[in-house]
């Protein structure tokens, strides 16, 4: 079995997205050959090949295309799937509406694609709480609703601080997941295995 994958033009995390979605897809060993334009999406293939054990090699044919190819065999890949879970929940806590700090628009760009990631994940976090400039990824205009909207249906609880909607007057805005209180919010991050802040 042999996919080829043309990723030229995706941006972060699109090529590797596309190239686990065509990995999980196979049902026999066999090789994902993906072509991507920059060095980033070629390091970031072969993390994804050396995560799951798989060997892999790239080839540089111009400045601007580059072949990775990766070996599936899906003895390795069956094993991955059954690895342990944590103990307890995982819950991502969301402060801002941007990633890191420097340039906003840069941090804007980062959080978008991270909530995208989160769609791509496996397994999806238990929770995801949005609290002071996080309030804005959750009401309508939000770049990011569709993703929330997805991993919403895939069982994610979603929770908005409502102080936080409410001091930025956008509570009749919300558009995914509920209303929720500090003390909600503390008790879910209590109970939580793994607390993860982006």
């Amino acid at each position: 079995m042999e996919k080829k994958l043309d990723c030229r033009g995706m941006a972060c995390p699109l090529p590797v997205v596309t190239a686990k979605k065509a990995i999980e897809e196979f049902t026999e060993e066999g090789i994902v050959e993906v072509i991507v334009d920059n060095e980033t999406a070629v390091q970031n293939l072969l993390k994804l090949a050396a995560k799951s054990n798989f060997n892999a090699a790239s080839e540089k044919k111009s400045e601007e295309e580059f072949v990775v190819r990766i070996e599936v065999k899906t003895e390795t890949n069956e094993v991955k799937n059954d690895s342990e879970k944590k103990s307890g929940p995982t819950t991502i806590v969301i402060s801002g509406s941007t990633m890191g700090s420097g340039d906003d628009e840069l941090g804007k760009n980062l959080m978008k694609a991270y909530i995208f990631a989160l769609t791509n994940v496996t397994p999806v976090p238990d929770n995801i709480i949005f609290y002071n400039g996080g309030a804005y990824l959750t009401v309508e205009g939000s770049a990011s609703l569709e993703d929330l909207k997805n991993l919403e249906k895939a069982g994610v609880n979603i929770m908005t601080c409502g102080t936080c909607l409410n001091f930025y007057g956008i509570a009749d805005k919300l558009s995914v997941g509920q209303v929720s209180n500090m003390y909600d919010i503390a008790q879910t991050m209590a109970d939580s295995g793994s607390i993860i802040r982006p």
